[in-house]
C-alpha cells in the first residue's frame, strides 16, 4: 500500500502551510470539513494502515473493515463527520515494558477513530508546522532522532558544555486541557475541530482485568490532563505544548543570557550551556512550573563536558579516545544500557521456552532485531558495542543449538563462527561499520 502523499492532498498541505508561514498570527477557520474530504480521508486510513497496530475497543480489524468493503467503510464515515454526529468511543489500553523494567501504558484507539485523528493531522500539522521551533526534532518531515543527536554533538564540540540532562514525570499524561487549547486556539478558530480535539483528549479508557472484566475510566477527562499515547493526533499536541516552554525560554532571555541551547525530541530534552547550567536548571524549573508540567528531580541532572558525560536517545554523549593516535575527543557511543538492553532480548528470544522453534525462523527473528537495533545505533564509533552484541548473540545462539540437538559443552566446536554466519546466515554487525565513516573511530 503505498504512502506516497497523493497530489492533491500535498498541494491542499503546501497551501495551508503557506498561509501560515505568510502570517504567524492568521487563524483558520474552516478547517473541520477538510478532514472529511475524501482524498484526505483516503490518505489517513492508509497511513493508519501502514502503523498496523491491533482493534480498539469495537474488535474491528484493518481486514474485517477491508473484508466488508473499504470503500463503504469510508462513505459511512463521511457522512457520520459531515452530519456532525460522529463520537470517539474509550480507547483500549495495554502496557509495554519499558527498558528500566517498567510499563508504559499505551492506548489503543478503534480504527474509526485513528482514521479521522488522522485525517485532522494531516490538515493541522500542516498549519502548525510553520510554528514549530528548530530546536524541536520528533514527529516532524525531515527531521529525526539522529538529527537531534547531532545537533547534541555539534552543540558540545561548540563549546556548550554546562549540560541539563532534564526529565519530566508522564509528560503526555500531565498536560493540562485548558492551556494546550489555548495553543491550538491561537491558530484554529473552527469550532467544530476545536471541539473534536477536546473529545479526543477526553476518551475514557477502557483496560481488561485479571478476570476478564473490563473496567471504564475518565481520568484525562476527570483530571483535564493529558493526551492520548498511541493516539495519532498526541504526538502533534505534545509538540505543540513543548513549544511553548521553548518559546518562554527564548523570550524570557535565558537562550541569550546563559548561551544556553535546547534541543527537544517529544519529551526528552537537553539544555546546553555556555554559562551555568545549574542556573539553567532552576530557570527551566520555573518556566515549567508555570506551564504545570512536573521536573522529575531525582532524573534531572546537571554535568559538565567532558569531565562528565549524559545519555540522550539513547547515545552516551562524552570523552573518548581515538584509537589510533589516542587522541581525546567528545564523541557519541550507544549507551551502555541500550547494549545491554538488546542482549536481554537475545537472550529472551533464545531461551529454552523457543527450543520448539525451527532454527531458520530463530535466525531470522534474531537478524530483524539485530538490523533494526544496529540501524539506530549507528552513530559514532559502534564497533565496541557491536562486538559486545556479537559476542552475546553467539554464545546464546550456541547454547540454544547445543540444548536443541542434546550436545554437551559450549558448542564452539560443533558450531564454530563459520556456521553460524555463513550455514545459518545470522547478521554480523561488525561486518556492518564497513559502511560507517565513524564507527572504527
Amino acid at each position: 500500500m503505498s504512502l506516497i502523499t497523493p497530489e492533491s492532498v500535498w498541494n491542499f498541505q503546501q497551501s495551508l502551510q503557506a498561509k501560515a508561514k505568510a502570517n504567524p498570527k492568521l487563524r483558520f477557520y474552516s478547517l473541520y470539513d477538510k478532514i472529511y474530504r475524501r482524498d484526505v480521508l483516503e490518505f489517513a486510513y492508509r497511513r493508519c494502515r501502514a502503523n498496523g497496530g491491533s482493534a480498539g475497543v469495537d474488535d474491528q480489524t484493518f481486514e474485517t473493515i477491508e473484508l466488508a468493503g473499504l470503500e463503504t467503510w469510508l462513505d459511512e464515515l463521511t457522512e457520520v463527520l459531515k452530519g456532525k454526529t460522529y463520537k470517539p468511543q474509550a480507547v483500549r489500553r495495554v502496557y509495554i515494558p519499558k527498558a528500566d523494567g517498567k510499563q508504559r501504558p499505551l492506548g489503543i484507539p478503534r480504527i474509526k477513530d485513528r482514521t479521522v485523528q488522522m485525517a485532522a493531522v494531516i490538515v493541522l500539522e500542516a498549519i502548525f508546522e510553520a510554528d514549530l521551533p528548530e530546536e524541536q526534532y520528533a514527529y516532524r518531515a525531515n527531521r529525526s532522532a539522529h538529527d537531534a543527536i547531532r545537533a547534541v554533538h555539534g552543540l558540545v564540540n561548540q563549546g556548550h558544555r554546562s549540560v541539563v540532562d532534564a526529565d519530566l514525570s508522564g509528560y503526555f499524561d500531565t498536560i493540562p486541557h485548558h492551556e494546550l487549547m489555548r495553543s491550538v486556539a491561537r491558530r484554529v478558530s473552527d469550532g467544530a475541530m476545536l471541539k473534536l480535539i477536546q473529545q479526543w483528549l477526553e476518551m475514557a479508557v477502557e483496560e481488561t482485568e485479571k478476570g476478564g472484566r473490563k473496567r471504564r475510566t475518565t481520568v484525562n477527562k476527570d483530571s483535564g490532563r493529558g493526551t492520548p499515547q498511541g493516539a495519532p493526533i498526541s504526538p502533534l499536541l505534545a509538540n505543540l505544548y513543548m513549544r511553548r516552554f521553548i518559546l518562554g525560554w527564548k523570550q524570557q532571555g535565558w537562550e541569550k543570557r546563559l548561551g544556553a541551547r535546547i534541543v527537544n525530541y517529544a519529551d526528552d530534552f537537553v539544555i546546553l550551556c555556555l554559562g551555568s547550567a545549574q542556573e539553567a536548571r532552576a530557570r527551566m524549573q520555573t518556566i515549567m512550573d508555570v506551564l504545570k508540567l512536573t521536573v522529575n528531580e531525582e532524573k534531572t541532572k546537571t554535568c559538565q563536558v567532558p569531565a562528565e558525560s549524559f545519555d540522550f536517545l539513547g547515545y552516551t554523549i562524552g570523552r573518548r579516545y581515538s584509537k589510533q593516535t589516542g587522541r581525546a575527543y567528545i564523541g557519541t557511543r550507544p549507551a551502555k544500557k541500550k547494549v545491554k538492553r538488546i542482549c536481554e532480548e537475545v537472550s529472551e528470544a533464545t531461551k529454552r521456552s523457543t527450543l520448539s522453534a525451527q532454527t531458520e525462523e530463530l535466525v531470522a527473528g534474531l537478524n530483524r532485531k539485530l538490523r533494526g537495533w544496529a540501524n539506530y545505533f549507528s552513530l559514532g564509533p559502534v564497533s565496541p558495542a557491536y562486538r559486545a552484541v556479537d559476542s552475546h548473540t553467539r554464545q546464546r545462539l550456541r547454547q540454544w543449538l547445543c540444548h536443541k540437538h542434546k550436545k554437551a559443552g559450549a558448542g564452539t566446536g560443533a558450531y564454530p563462527d563459520e556456521y553460524l554466519y555463513e550455514k545459518l546466515g545470522l547478521l554480523r554487525l561488525e561486518k556492518l561499520t564497513a559502511r560507517l565513516p565513524w564507527a572504527k573511530a
